[in-house]
């Protein structure tokens, strides 16, 4: 038994902020935003791009793009961010209601920007060790650029953060695009180094606090941070890498594309060198920005677009997300 990748699916808001804009709004001299954070531009959320709705018409760009009938979708994960039309609410459900999959049960899960990669695998062993689960949804939106203050120099790692969908469509037994073993790490000493420090019950939202702007992303020990990142991260990237490869049966000299998020881009060059890896065989998403979790399957259908991918093709999806967690999943691409 075996589990495919039917299709993918994916929205791009219309409005996006220039490298010149980030500049501009954040004093970073524009030979950085453009050559070390790696951004000519990113799509920024229009009035009607609301997180799950962008979750919405990317689940429909996915139907269309598979030729699936939603009603026969068993279950729907929602892999999207927690800032979102409303709070305490259960996205999935929306999408469930609006494409029309009447007969899907639905749940919301979040592991910031690695959520992709753990609803690969938590949607692999659903389908596994369920016979009623023949056909999954993944789906989500991001726009936690919402979140950022240009002038804080603190957050200025992530002045990248972008808006818009992606979905992808699985099915048992599909013989192609067939997902095979994830690797997931967490660590713990960073889990309070990137919060929006007020709106929760350690201190509730005001007036006062919101009109100051300290509803934003924050960074409460940045020099900390940096240095336990610096001796950790990297590393961390290339193990589960190596791990979700050696746990598929593969290894990294077998990798013939890496769908990896936006990162800057002396990290990216990093990755690619470590793994043997030219430019080619990745996209570096300088036109997107980073869109949380979104990244892996945004990067996935364009290589998909431009005919990077080819019969028997060995790609790895790798992820990182403040908290920090670091994930991977490898996929035999094409059909069996």
């Amino acid at each position: 038994m075996h589990i495919g990748i039917v299709s993918t699916g994916v929205y791009i808001p219309s409005q996006f902020m220039s490298a010149e804009e980030i500049a501009t709004s954040s004093g970073v001299p524009l030979q950085v935003v453009k050559e070390k954070m790696g951004i000519t531009k990113k799509p920024i959320p229009g009035p009607n791009d609301h997180t799950v709705q962008m979750a919405i018409w990317a689940a429909q760009n996915a139907l269309e793009r598979g030729q699936i009938d939603p009603k026969s979708i068993d279950c729907i994960i929602y892999i999207g961010e927690e800032h979102k039309e409303y709070p305490l609410w259960t996205a999935a459900i929306k999408i469930q209601e609006e494409i029309g999959a009447f007969h899907a049960w639905s749940f919301d899960i979040s592991l910031r920007c690695s959520t992709t990669i753990l609803a690969l695998k938590l949607a692999k062993s659903l389908m596994l060790s369920d016979d009623s689960i023949k056909t999954v949804l993944l789906a989500g939106g991001y726009r936690n650029g919402d979140f950022i203050d240009y002038s804080n120099d603190r957050t200025r790692f992530m002045f990248n953060l972008g808006a818009g969908g992606a979905a992808m469509i699985l099915h048992k037994n599909h013989d192609a695009n067939i997902v095979l073993e994830s690797d997931i790490m967490t660590d713990g000493s960073f889990s309070e180094d990137v919060v929006v420090p007020v709106g929760g019950t350690k201190t509730p939202l005001t007036a006062e606090l919101l009109a100051t702007g300290a509803y934003r992303l924050d960074v409460l020990d940045p020099d900390g941070m940096k240095k336990r990142l610096e001796q950790k991260s990297m590393q961390n990237f290339l193990q589960v890498i190596r791990h979700s490869l050696a746990k598929s049966g593969y290894s990294e000299q077998d990798i013939s594309y890496l769908s990896i998020l936006h990162m800057k881009k002396s990290a990216h060059d990093f990755v690619l060198h470590e793994l043997g890896l030219s430019e080619n065989q990745s996209i570096y998403l300088h036109e997107y920005g980073h869109i949380g979790q979104m990244d892996q399957i945004i990067s996935l259908q364009l290589a998909e677009q431009q005919g990077k991918l080819k019969q028997g093709d060995i790609v790895v999806l790798v992820s990182a997300g403040i908290g920090y967690a670091w994930g991977a999943t490898t996929i035999n691409w094409g059909s069996r």
